[in-house]
Order: C-alpha cells, then structure tokens, then sequence
C-alpha cells in the first residue's frame, strides 16, 4: 500500500511540474516571439536624467512633423504663445502643410518652411536652427522620429503614446539619457483643471495615503472604423490589449508618484472577446461586406491592475467600440477621501465619505486648492482652447521650462512607464492574464525624488 501511495504521489509531482512548466515555456515563448528585452543594463557613461535641466532657450524655435488633426491644433495654440518661432511643418500631405500656415499668417507672423515626403522629417531634424521637435505622427513613428532628433540634438515632444513596445521604451530612455536631451510624451490629461486641482489636494494631504487610483480611455471612436480603415484602426486588426493607456493612467501615477517614491512591479491584464466592432460594421455596411467580414483582435474592453512596490493598486481601461459615454474616470482612493471625475464629478472625505459633498462645498473646495498653473494661465487657456484649456496649459508648461532651463513636468521615464502598458498588457492577455513583470526604466532610482514636483 505504502508502495503504492509513493507511486501516486510521484505521478502526480510529474503532472504537477508539467503544468507549471507548460505555463513557464508559454511564457517564454510570448517574450522570444515578441522581441522584448524587459530590464536592460545602464550603458556605461550613462546616468539618469531625473529632474534633467537643460541651458535656456530665450526664444524657442520649433518644427512640427505632422500637422493632421492633433499637429494642425498644436500650430493653432502654438502662435499665441510668446517666444516661440515656428520655423518648419513636415506632413505626408502637402495640403496639410499649406493649411496650417494661416495661423501663422492670422498673427502677422513669417511662413514656416514647408517639408513634405516620406523622409521629409529627417531633414527636419537635421537642422541646426531648432531647438524642439513637436511629433504628431501615427503612434508606429513616434519613436523612431523622436530618438533621430534627439541624437541630431533636439528636445522632443511626442504625441500618445510615446512608444508601442518596450524596445522603443527602452530605446527613449537610453538616448535621452545618452544625448541629456528633453522627452516628454504629450499627456495633456495631466493639464486637465479637475486633475490638476486634486493632484494639489493629494499633494497636500486631503485624502491621506492614496492606496488605489483608476484611469481609463472610454471613447466611442466606432465612426472611424470607415472602408479606408484609419492606421489607428488597422492597429487593432492583430492586437489585443490595450492600445492607448495614457490619457486615464498618466495622471493617475502622477498622483502615485510613479519612479518619484513608488514603482510599479507587475501587471495582470485581460479583455473581452470582440463584438462591437463587428456588429457596427455589419450595420453600416451589411452582413456580407468585405468589411464586415475582417477580423479584429481587439478585445472590446481591456482591464488591466497594476500592483506597486508600496501595495498600492492601479486599474486602467480601454474601450472604443461600446456605444458609452466618454469616461477617463480618474479616480482617487485614500484613507481619508476620495474623488473621481467620471462618470459623476464629485469629491468625498471623512468623516461624512458615505457620499459626495454638497455642490456648494465642492465649488469651495476646488477655489481653495486651484493648482497654481491655473491660477497662472487658466483663463487664457479658456480662450486659447483645445480640449476645454488643458492643451494650451499643457504648451504654455513645456515651453516656459525650456526658456527658463528647468526640469519638464513629465520625464522619459514617465513616457516609458506610461507607454509600456501597450505592450505588457498584450502580453498578459494572450497568457490567459498571466503576470506580467513591468520594468524599472529609471534602473533603480526611482526612489531618488520624494514626490512628483514642479518647477518655477
């Protein structure tokens, strides 16, 4: 009998040490089809560009490469802006280029050189007459437009997502720390005036300890899903996870003080099966176009929990393809209160936390701790425009920290960190929501700054 239970029981540790290695191998085979390095050495000479500064640039010059719907904006807000010259617009598109010279004309101000063609933008960056390179392109062109004009010796800032694999991550990282050149990824949700204000109210206490936060990009963007199919779109045809991160988790570890006191270690993702995209198609299109009859990854909602070396918990969501109103939800949980902005704006603190306060106490309390970038340019920003202010506050910031040589308010490593869920949550989709690892892209300093900052 005895001889027989010991038989059992090594019958079992074999299928036992099976199992965990069949899950370990599809691991493995995940990173080796995908190329990812996860955690790479500091090369030597390199050090980190934590609160990097830069010498001043009195009157900042810029190029735009990419001037469709966000560029063409970005020129628009970009004129009303002081010491700035805008002396070069890239686009695939000649006619691009030529419409988004009369805001330059509008203001009295000289033409931009016109750049138009498939490599058009390596000569922009090549230039010796800019100081920054403002990118606008499809999201597969961000970085490679970006490391070329950091190694020519320009600052860069990059639309979102910065990057859409680890590799370019990493690739950001590492030039910028090699050429001690500025890039900043363009998270104007950060600018936004309620994360602003309650990133201030966190900063100072009124919710305690945060413990969980919760960020999400819920956009009904079914209408761009035509017959041409949009290179957004055609993204979605081999890719499951979630895409476009930024907008909801960006000021989220902003709050959390991401690489400024905390880090995050892993991740779990998971997502629906895909529906929406195919029942819009078949109705606007009918059952039996050809396109409704191509195939999409791209789950409808996406749900990804990040945990942090301190404990703290982060949720995001992606879905575009759901007949739902616009949320980016974020959300803030602390042991003394808690705010969200969607989808009912509203803040709550002890000890009547049960419920969000009286409109009347809110409008106090949002007076009380208006962040001070309002205070300074709020309501120019009103007028200006763009994404009700928070464009221009978000220009407005990046342009003063490089006229007066301080550090910018978003790093490379918060547009490696932010970037690499693109990636690390397609991971742990395709292995049934596996844990994944999440770099240190800092290399071990995050724990240098003591909370997020800003300079003056």
């Amino acid at each position: 009998m005895k001889k027989f239970a010991g038989i059992l029981i090594l019958i079992l540790s074999i299928i036992l040490l099976n199992s965990c290695s069949s899950v370990i191998n599809k691991q493995k085979r995940s990173d080796q089809r995908t190329g990812v390095s996860f955690e790479r050495p500091r090369p030597e000479g390199q050090t980190n560009v934590l609160k990097l500064t830069a010498d001043p640039i009195p009157v900042v010059r810029v190029a735009f490469i990419g001037v469709g719907n966000r560029g063409y904006a970005a020129v628009r807000r970009y004129v009303n802006l002081e010491d700035v010259e805008i002396l070069a617009l890239c686009d695939l598109n000649g006619e691009m280029v030529k419409r988004s010279q009369q805001f330059l004309t509008g203001k009295n101000l000289p033409l931009a050189d016109e750049y138009v063609g498939e490599d058009a933008w390596k000569e922009v960056c090549e230039r010796d007459d800019i100081d920054l390179v403002y990118i606008c392109t499809d999201w597969l062109s961000h970085t490679p437009i970006a490391v070329y004009a950091m190694e020519q010796g320009k600052h860069v800032a990059i639309e979102v997502p910065a990057a859409t694999t680890i590799d370019e991550c990493w690739q950001l990282v590492d030039t910028a720390e090699k050429t001690r050149r500025h890039c900043m990824m363009l998270e104007n949700c950060c600018y936004d005036f309620f994360e602003l204000n309650t990133l201030n109210m966190a900063q100072k206490g009124l919710f305690g300890e945060i413990v969980h936060g919760e960020g999400a990009y819920i956009h009904d963007l079914r209408s761009q899903l035509d017959s041409q199919r949009s290179w957004r779109t055609q993204f979605y045809e081999d890719y499951d996870g979630n895409p476009y991160p930024t907008h909801g988790f960006g000021p989220v570890c902003q709050v959390m003080n991401i690489h400024r006191g905390d880090k995050m270690n892993y991740l779990v993702s998971v997502s629906s099966d895909q529906f929406g995209i195919t029942a819009y198609l078949k109705d606007k299109f009918g059952e039996s176009s050809p396109e409704a009859a191509k195939n999409y990854e791209i789950g409808d909602m996406n749900t990804t929990i990040i945990k942090t070396e301190k404990g703290k918990t982060i949720m995001v969501q992606h879905d575009v393809t759901s007949p739902r109103p616009y949320s980016r939800l974020h959300t803030i949980s602390g042991t003394k209160g808690f705010a969200q902005k969607y989808p009912v704006e509203g803040i709550a603190l002890d000890p009547e936390s049960h419920q969000f306060m009286a409109k009347e106490e809110y409008d106090q309390l949002m007076e009380e701790y208006k962040h001070p970038f309002i205070q300074e340019i709020g309501e120019v920003a009103k007028r200006v425009g763009g994404h009700g202010g928070m464009d221009f506050i978000m220009d407005y910031r990046l342009i003063y920290c490089l006229k007066n040589g301080l550090p910018l308010d978003q790093d490379v490593y918060d547009a490696a960190e932010w970037s690499s869920l693109v990636e690390l949550s397609r991971i742990s989709v395709q292995n049934g929501g596996t844990p994944v690892k999440i770099p240190d892209f800092t290399r071990g300093d995050w724990n240098q700054l003591k909370g997020l900052t800003f300079s003056y």
